[in-house]
């Protein structure tokens, strides 16, 4: 595991600043900054349309602000320069090249095979060779936990199994940074815990990740830094034991009390 002190004396892996989103005449975000240091894992907690997915969409520029900064180690874009037409979209391949993007829906193809699944990014997308990221994709299976249906159809899989098959697919492109976003909550309850054990492995094992959940005790227990939104702003933000904890703000708190108890 990487030493504290290391993380702390090197760059940050992500770098966010000011950024500011509409959709129309309603603003998302409304100047959002944090960093993430390299083997961290950053959760984002907030009510529903606070901000947290287009938060993440910016990070690989799924979404395009109008204005503020991301980086990801040596790729930056400042959103408010980004060029026009071929040259902006250079700009922005670049920084998704940087991470992997795991959906709420599984979004595998459903024609394609589990292990044709997790080689189509490193294949077609990074022209890697076909038998190298055939054996990393089955190691990657293996790691989470799907070694044995390699040769089989999404359909014939659990939704759990799907969303770990997309955790793997993720993961193939070696990704400096892995995106979550609410990657439990198209799933029946009996079949959130499978995933978030693959979550909390990839944490052990120095992922940086940046999740969006509502899984506040999963949340808990994987989260080096938790930023809590609301409107578009982060409210709140610190060391999971102390936001989730020890909240210091009302907005905070009261959110916290109504999804740890509801009653």
């Amino acid at each position: 595991m990487t030493d504290t002190t290391e993380r702390n004396t090197e760059p940050a892996r992500i770098r966010v600043q000011g950024l500011e989103k509409s959709f129309g005449d309603r603003q998302v975000l409304r100047g959002i900054d944090f960093e993430s240091r390299r083997g961290t894992s950053t959760v984002l907690l907030g009510p529903s349309g606070s901000g947290k997915t287009t938060v993440l969409r910016s990070l690989n520029a799924l979404d395009t602000p109008e204005r503020g900064v991301v980086g990801i180690d040596e790729v930056e874009i400042d959103f408010a320069r980004l060029p026009p037409g071929r040259a902006g979209r250079r700009e922005t391949s670049r920084l998704r090249a940087q991470s992997g993007m795991v959906f709420q829906s599984h979004n595998l193809f459903p024609h394609r095979t589990v292990l044709e699944n997790v080689i189509e990014g490193p294949v077609v997308a990074q022209q890697r060779p076909r038998e190298e990221a055939v054996a990393e994709a089955k190691a990657l299976l293996d790691q989470v936990g799907l070694g044995d249906r390699a040769a089989a159809y999404p359909f014939q899989l659990s939704g759990g199994q799907q969303q770990r098959v997309g955790i793997a697919r993720a993961l193939a492109l070696k990704p400096r940074v892995v995106l979550f976003d609410e990657p439990t909550s198209a799933l029946d309850p009996e079949l959130v815990g499978e995933v978030l054990a693959v979550i909390k492995d990839l944490a052990a094992q120095d992922w940086t990740m940046v999740i969006v959940t509502h899984e506040i005790r999963f949340a808990a227990q994987v989260a080096d830094q938790v930023l809590f939104l609301d409107e578009g702003v982060i409210v709140e933000r610190g060391p999971a034991d102390r936001v989730i904890g020890d909240p210091q703000q009302d907005r905070t708190r009261r959110f916290l009390k109504r999804i740890l108890d509801p009653g």
